[in-house]
């Protein structure tokens, strides 16, 4: 069984924020894999569904960021969880948008819902690092992360969060590597190669070199015709 955690702030304003591509991700699993109804327990949101043979419980938060590991801890203690179990949907940025990583175990960078959970279960828990970019300078951070993404991000994200909801099985069987092949199909699909074979597609065939199959003797009757 497995919990993954969504991070985020709760309420209407903060919906499309940055710092809430955690719960953007959890809402995609939830509705690509028919999971059931959000409920209010563990002081967040909870919904529960398979993937493959796996349990997985979803946990959004609703203690505000910088609380997160109270909900965290509370949810892993009644489902007799260990952090191994456990992973963490969250916005990096540390990362460019829509590049992604997965990491297990480590500091929290300075994440303020990363920190708490520190407190509450230590730090040997999954982490799905979802890239949002950063502003250049540390004093603009609290306004970009609690902006909302700017209508420039609005196909990459969708490309990002559709991935994660395609990818998202292999995570719970551990298999990192083609959840991340998953999520790189959509943010970057494959294209059709170009160069010299595509180029000779608009180039017209060659006029196919008249044979003449004429005798020899027919050719001397044709020079003196006329």
């Amino acid at each position: 069984m497995h919990l993954f955690v969504g991070l985020g702030n709760p309420g209407a304003k903060y919906a499309q924020n940055r710092h809430n591509i955690g719960f953007m991700a959890l809402e995609q699993i939830a509705s690509d894999h028919g999971f059931g109804p959000w409920r209010g327990k563990f002081q967040g949101s909870v919904c529960e569904g398979r993937l493959g043979r796996e349990k997985v419980v979803l946990l959004k938060p609703e203690t505000f960021m910088n609380l997160s590991g109270q909900s965290v801890g509370e949810a892993m203690r009644f489902y007799k969880l260990t952090p191994d179990d456990v992973v963490v949907f969250h916005d990096e940025l540390d990362l460019a948008p829509r590049k992604i990583k997965v990491k297990h175990g480590g500091g929290h960078a300075g994440h303020n819902g990363l920190r708490s959970i520190h407190q509450h279960i230590g730090e040997a828990y999954g982490r799905v690092r979802m890239g949002i970019g950063h502003p250049g300078h540390k004093d603009r951070v609290a306004g970009y992360v609690l902006h909302d993404f700017a209508r420039a991000d609005e196909e990459w994200l969708d490309d990002l969060l559709r991935g994660i909801g395609d990818g998202v099985g292999y995570l719970a069987d551990d298999d990192n590597g083609r959840f991340l092949n998953a999520v790189a199909l959509r943010v970057n699909p494959s294209r059709p190669s170009t160069g010299v074979k595509a180029a000779s597609k608009n180039l017209k065939p060659a006029r196919p070199e008249k044979v003449d199959d004429r005798s020899p003797m027919q050719k001397l009757m044709d020079r003196f015709k006329d």
